[in-house]
């Protein structure tokens, strides 16, 4: 029996290390780059948004729906928004009847934008609403970071959450 020199451990088990044996870490290595890229990019990127307009609309028939016994909840309870990305609250009033939002009247066919420039929590009468109260929460521009992830992954979830047409589960 004639014992072979090897020049590493594979060979010594008759395996020869070759392309294929190196390469094999090449495609996990490039994937976690990638990945981490992308978690950098989304942190430290500037947030930029199309419209600073955060949009809700009280359908047509819900003052009906409501008299009639019915309990639904066409608006969140609790809006958030985003001081400098997603600041103006826009309220559209699709309903045959007016609706009351905090000291506005807003007549059928009506729109509302209420812009909001500092950080706070608001909170305002709403006839749309069963408990006749909306709360508005207006957080601070995240700082680049962590923050910034934090809210491009909540605005991700709550898109695709809307996509599939589930109901709101979370504040939005």
């Amino acid at each position: 029996m004639t014992l072979s020199r090897a020049t590493s451990p594979t060979e010594a088990f008759g395996v020869r290390d070759g392309p294929r044996t190196r390469g094999r870490w090449l495609v996990p290595i490039t994937l976690s780059l990638l990945a981490l890229g992308g978690l950098g990019w989304a942190a430290l990127a500037p947030i930029e948004v199309a419209s600073r307009d955060e949009l809700f609309e009280i359908p047509r028939g819900t003052w009906a729906r409501r008299m009639a016994g019915e309990k639904i909840e066409i608006l969140p309870q609790t809006i958030r928004l985003t001081l400098g990305l997603n600041d103006v609250l826009l309220l559209r009033n699709a309903d045959e009847v007016p609706q009351v939002f905090g000291p506005t009247l807003l007549m059928p066919g009506q729109s509302f934008s209420l812009p909001f420039a500092s950080a706070s929590t608001y909170s305002f009468t709403c006839t749309a609403h069963a408990s006749g109260q909306l709360n508005v929460i207006v957080e601070p521009t995240p700082a680049p970071g962590w923050e910034t992830l934090g809210w491009r992954l909540r605005k991700l979830t709550h898109t695709v959450w809307r996509l599939a047409g589930l109901p709101e589960w979370h504040n939005h």
